[in-house]
């Protein structure tokens, strides 16, 4: 298939695009380079510098379909300026989703979000579960969805929506590299490379087994392989939405843990109150995903960090498989 990938610039994009020109698909990126990099551009895609209003000048018949994984994506900014995600995020999917539509291009696999849940009830979050987001972000990404299945009951789209929460690892020399970094693992290499003196622990007193909070980490390369799948199993006039998760959740103290093992670094943590609006434990069900695209993940928390530390230059430690952390969290 010839493919344009949005956002192939950025940290899941640019695995994205490995993983379809390793599978002998043509692939065209189109990054503004707001949060992307040029030099994550690989050899054997073409690359559009353009914003995601101007995709109009891009798509054309000979395309076969759209990635859609360019996007605002940071909940404190999304909160302080929400109309930046009204436009960046809402609006232009919209310019997209008319592109493709004049060019006749009718499948797209759209990179959403978990945050669209906002605080569910429940330990396991499933695609039947209220969406209720918290922030503008997430509305954002909902008002997306929303989009998508009017697109494909009006006008034949064959969509599909992919929701995950924490993405990480890396991909030979693909990796996070996000300016401010927000996420826990790369934060956590920065202390294990002498970047930082410490980690935060927000939180140590919730209901969960080591009192920290539990959270559903999915590597890159297991990420990237489900937006394969889903581009193959879309179906015109259809949108289905899939969580891609473990069932399962990892607690901070275990990822702490985990980094300990795989640099051999101290790591130390300081303990911090909880931060406003943090729900104890946040897991998805990646069940519905098995089931209709066969996808399941097949990395854990070592694997994500041991190939982001090595992707920082730095030698892993071999594991002790009787010291290495287990998953914690309710079953899916």
């Amino acid at each position: 298939m010839k493919l344009l990938v949005t956002g192939g610039a950025g940290y899941i994009g640019s695995v994205v695009v490995q993983r379809l020109l390793a599978e002998g698909h043509t692939v065209e990126v189109l990054d503004n380079l707001s949060t992307g990099h040029a030099d994550s551009v690989l050899d054997g895609a073409r690359w559009h510098q353009a914003e995601l209003l101007e995709v109009g000048q891009i798509l054309d018949a000979s395309f076969d379909g759209v990635v859609h994984l360019a996007a605002r994506s940071l909940v404190g900014e999304s909160v302080s300026h929400p109309e930046r995600y009204w436009h960046g995020n809402i609006v232009a999917t919209l310019a997209l989703l008319d592109a493709m539509r004049s060019a006749g291009v009718r499948r797209l696999v759209f990179s959403s979000t978990a945050a669209v849940y906002g605080e569910p009830a429940g330990a396991s979050i499933a695609e039947s579960d209220p969406t209720m987001p918290t922030n503008p972000y997430g509305a954002s990404k909902l008002a997306i969805d929303h989009m998508l299945t009017a697109e494909a009951r009006a006008h034949g789209l064959a969509a599909i929506s992919l929701r995950y929460f924490n993405v990480a690892g890396a991909s030979g020399d693909l990796r996070e590299r996000h300016d401010p970094e927000t996420h826990l693992i790369p934060n956590l290499l920065k202390v294990a490379a002498g970047e930082k003196e410490s980690a935060s622990i927000f939180g140590t007193d919730y209901p969960t087994e080591d009192g920290t909070a539990v959270r559903d980490y999915i590597h890159v390369l297991d990420l990237a392989e489900a937006h394969l799948r889903a581009l193959a199993a879309a179906e015109p006039g259809a949108h289905e939405i899939y969580n891609l998760g473990t069932g399962t959740g990892t607690s901070v103290r275990q990822v702490i843990d985990a980094v300990r093992e795989v640099t051999g670094a101290e790591v130390p943590a300081v303990e911090e109150p909880r931060r406003a609006g943090d729900p104890a434990v946040l897991v998805a069900s990646g069940a519905r995903a098995l089931k209709r695209l066969g996808w399941s993940p097949t990395r854990d928390v070592r694997d994500m960090v041991a190939d982001a530390w090595a992707a920082l230059g730095h030698e892993v430690r071999t594991p002790n498989p009787s010291t290495r952390p287990q998953a914690s969290g309710d079953p899916a």
